[in-house]
Parts: C-alpha cells; sequence; structure tokens
C-alpha cells in the first residue's frame, strides 16, 4: 500500500511507499557547513540507501548548495548550506519494458534529495527537482 503518489513531469504517476524525513544537520556538533560535510552527508545517505535495499537503484537529485557571502572563510573553505530537510524515499511505478505484464511487475527506484520543510511529497505538489525524474531510465523492472 502506497503513502501518496508523485505525478513525474513526463506524467508517470510513482508511488511512494516509504520515506524518511531528517534534519540535514542534525546531530552536528563541530564544524561547519561546508563543501566537505555536505559531501559526507550526500555520501552516507547514498551509502544507507544502497545498503538498505542493494536491489533497488539509488539516484541522488543534485541539490541546491547556498554559499554565505559575508566574508567568513573558516579551515574547510567557505559556508556552503543545503536545505534543511534531507529525504530518502522509495518508489514503484509500472514497469519500464512495455513487454512486461503490470501485474507481474513493477518499477523501483531510491530517491534522495534535499528540501525546505519536512513536507511529505504529493501529486502535483512536489519540488520540481523531484518531479523531473527520468524514471525510465533511472529505474528498473521488478517480479512482485
Amino acid at each position: 500500500m502506497s503513502l501518496t503518489h508523485v505525478v513525474l513531469l513526463s506524467g508517470r504517476s510513482i508511488e511512494l511507499s516509504d520515506i524518511r524525513l531528517s534534519s540535514t544537520y542534525g546531530g552536528m556538533l563541530e564544524g561547519y557547513p561546508c563543501a566537505r560535510v555536505n559531501d559526507m552527508k550526500i555520501n552516507g545517505l547514498l551509502r544507507g540507501a544502497e545498503h538498505d535495499s542493494p536491489r533497488t537503484p539509488v539516484h541522488l537529485v543534485e541539490p541546491p548548495r547556498e554559499y554565505r557571502d559575508d566574508g567568513v572563510k573558516g579551515p574547510f573553505g567557505p559556508v556552503e548550506i543545503l536545505p534543511p530537510v534531507a529525504c530518502v524515499a522509495f518508489f514503484r511505478s509500472a514497469p519500464v519494458s512495455p513487454s512486461l505484464d503490470p501485474l507481474l511487475h513493477h518499477s523501483t527506484l531510491t530517491v534522495i534529495w534535499f528540501q525546505p520543510t519536512p513536507h511529505v511529497p504529493s501529486g502535483t505538489d512536489a519540488d520540481t527537482r523531484l518531479r523531473a525524474l527520468d524514471w525510465e531510465k533511472l529505474a528498473r523492472d521488478a517480479e512482485r
């Protein structure tokens, strides 16, 4: 059973069946947001998603990176800020291959993205970057 559906810009409807929302910088006790910290956060989310569902492809929607231009530079470079909410979600849809029976097969994809609020995407009310997924290229068909 799905939590909700997201309609991609291509018109394909994908089912959201699992989502984890977390604070991008939650638990950060030292340092400051910079490219190095952000890359470690993103890589950790990617590795975790691959570990949790090794048979499902994982895709990162490249996050916007905001730079603070107040002249302050720390030892790891300029301040670089990602949106405050990190999202990892499992989606499924009809098979990509038209030769597969949709009663026996579906396509799956785990997607990682960042957004400004802890809002669960739904319908056409999802971030355009998420809705722009090239499902046919990124998802993998599997038996139900």
